[in-house]
């Protein structure tokens, strides 16, 4: 949605819910994995957290309704994300 380029699948075992070229995702979820969410806008990378069990995750915040929500960066596989990107993002 964000820079129009084609989002590959995950290849490390996990899903992924943003693009590994621009970092921007989609609002499909009020809570992860749900799909619940009608709002289906454009979310913003706005920062890095790290949790426990799961590593670094980029924090993504809906650019129509502000809804916060953390991903789990994609590191391994055929198409990981942008690693200068991510490093341009603040700690949270």
């Amino acid at each position: 949605m964000h820079c129009t380029r084609t989002v590959p699948p995950n290849t490390d075992g996990h899903y992924r819910n943003h693009c590994p070229y621009c970092l921007w995702s989609l609002h499909v979820d009020e809570v992860p994995g749900d799909r619940a969410s009608t709002c289906r806008q454009a979310m913003a990378p706005i920062g890095l957290v790290e949790k426990s069990g799961k590593g670094w995750q980029v924090v993504h915040r809906c650019t129509a309704c502000g809804h916060h929500q953390p991903n789990r960066l994609v590191r391994d596989g055929e198409s990981p994300d942008d690693l200068d990107l991510v490093l341009d993002l603040p700690w949270l």
